[in-house]
């Protein structure tokens, strides 16, 4: 590993006079990947942001490769080689692939865009990246995680000599995760580079992480190499205790039957799927990305409309064609992608848990009960541990974390009797998943049937009374959680793929 490259000394931030940021000393080298750890709320996103000049700090300095700086734009940053991959999308979704890649650095010929000279281009760097991808295709026709490469792939087209990766494997498959880990190795091993990478799935740095900082409410609290922690030490570090129970789990007898999908499909990625859901009965849908298990929760929403089957709630089929009629039945999703589909983010905490909620908040003439609204909020905002000035705060400036909490939190103010959960811890540190998990666990012990969709295997035989298996838009498997084994899930997971490869090798 090299010299310093970036050096923060006693960094302040502080957002409507709550300090998030405290006397925060920070270093990169060149040539190492430096895990930054810490729960949502601890301000890994916000040193990272003034690092790329989109916000200004309050105290402290900041130096680049040996040059001490006031504070940076976001053009500056990108200048001296910062590059940072946010952990929310930040793409134009009406542009194409190679448009987004080259925003703000456009090549022009002549006075015009030089589209087909953008698209040359843009398909080497995909290609670099190992990323199946057409650069003319219209980012708003992409899956969240082909949209997630595209933010990969435009901050490694500026050559940066500093890259910052939030999240980056949040939606990602295994596949997409092991090209981008021999991307980021051959980054700092062969071009040098510095790396800050934040992630919550903290199983993944042991292939890629030199050293960790940790940091806990708006502090550093310790910088070592990544060998020296064990996770048990980095968890204790990041929450400032230690979680006896990754995956608690709660025993309830299972109760009638209140929930069934008959052969219901939708689109090309929704084929004849049947299940049932009981009382109290915590269901988790595996499969690998692309499998159709977010596509089934839309169709049962109301969002994507359904080509055939029925949907039964207590014995009585449901004609769902809006998600309005999936609320008034009592069933609700808390949705995959929490910024575009879960949350207005221009409104409030407060705004956003009341707004689904405002029948039962509103008295006969209209009128929203204020003494009702609050104490609903501050019930919510307590249960889930919602980090918050005030829930008078816009909920598109709290962290990823706290975004996806707020999500949560309006739906379980609802009666409701199903609910649906679509990737409910993307994003989301190792003791906010534990809070999110006793809540499903409450639900369940209500009576209430809880299905929720997740990629993290070890979460869905954790928690899950059940698994269900997708696979190329069908149900392939089924086990109670006492009988699962990750080998036996993956093979139900890639049961269609593997039958197709044969297929196509017996046509070759």
């Amino acid at each position: 590993m090299g010299e310093y490259i970036i050096e923060c000394e006693h960094i302040d931030k502080s957002f409507s006079g709550v300090r998030v940021l405290k006397d925060v000393s920070f270093n990169l080298r060149a040539g190492e990947v430096l895990a930054l750890l810490g729960e949502n709320g601890a301000g890994k996103s916000t040193l990272m942001k003034i690092l790329s000049g989109v916000y200004t700090r309050d105290g402290g300095s900041v130096a680049v490769f040996g040059s001490r700086f006031g504070d940076l734009t976001p053009k500056e940053a990108q200048e001296l080689g910062i590059a940072i991959i946010h952990q929310e999308l930040n793409l134009c979704s009406h542009l194409s692939v190679a448009e987004n890649i080259f925003l703000g650095r456009e090549i022009i010929k002549n006075g015009m865009l030089a589209k087909s000279e953008m698209n040359k281009q843009a398909a080497e760097i995909l290609g670099r990246l190992h990323i199946d991808m057409a650069p003319d295709a219209i980012v708003a026709d992409l899956s969240v995680s082909k949209q997630q490469l595209v933010e990969i792939a435009k901050a490694l087209s500026t050559n940066a000599r500093i890259l910052i990766m939030d999240e980056p494997t949040s939606a990602l498959t295994a596949k997409e995760i092991d090209d981008l880990f021999g991307i980021i190795r051959k980054l700092r091993d062969e071009d040098n580079c510095g790396i800050v990478y934040i992630s919550h799935r903290l199983d993944e740095l042991a292939s890629i992480a030199n050293r960790v900082t940790v940091m806990r409410d708006g502090s550093a609290i310790k910088s070592a190499p990544f060998a020296e922690l064990s996770m048990s030490d980095i968890i204790s570090l990041m929450i400032g205790r230690e979680i006896k129970e990754k995956f608690p789990r709660v025993e309830r007898a299972r109760g009638k039957k209140i929930f069934e999908v008959k052969n219901l499909s939708s689109g090309a990625m929704v084929k004849d799927v049947s299940f049932e859901l009981y009382e109290g009965e915590l269901v988790g849908i595996a499969g690998l990305m692309g499998a159709g298990r977010t596509e089934l929760t839309r169709a049962i929403f109301g969002i994507d409309q359904k080509d055939s089957g029925q949907i039964l709630l207590n014995g009585a089929e449901v004609h769902i064609s809006r998600p309005i009629d999936a609320i008034e039945a009592g069933i609700v999703l808390a949705p995959e992608d929490r910024k575009k589909d879960g949350l207005c983010t221009r409104l409030s905490v407060r705004e956003n848990v009341a707004l689904p909620n405002l029948r039962t908040l509103c008295e006969k003439l209209g009128i929203v009960n204020r003494r009702k609204e609050n104490d609903m909020v501050d019930k919510s905002v307590k249960n889930l541990s919602i980090k918050l000035s005030t829930p008078e705060i816009n909920a598109g400036s709290l962290s990823g974390g706290n975004q996806q909490k707020v999500v949560v939190a309006k739906w379980l103010a609802q009666d409701s009797k199903v609910v649906i959960f679509d990737e409910p811890t993307r994003g989301i540190d190792v003791a906010s998943k534990v809070e999110i998990y006793s809540l499903m666990n409450e639900l369940k012990m209500n009576g209430i049937g809880v299905l929720f969709v997740s990629s993290e295997m070890p979460e869905v035989m954790g928690i899950a009374d059940r698994i269900i298996v997708m696979c190329d838009g069908r149900v392939t498997g089924e086990f109670l959680s006492a009988d699962a084994t990750q080998s036996k899930i993956l093979e139900k997971a890639t049961q269609f793929e593997a039958k197709r490869n044969t297929e196509r090798r017996d046509a070759a």
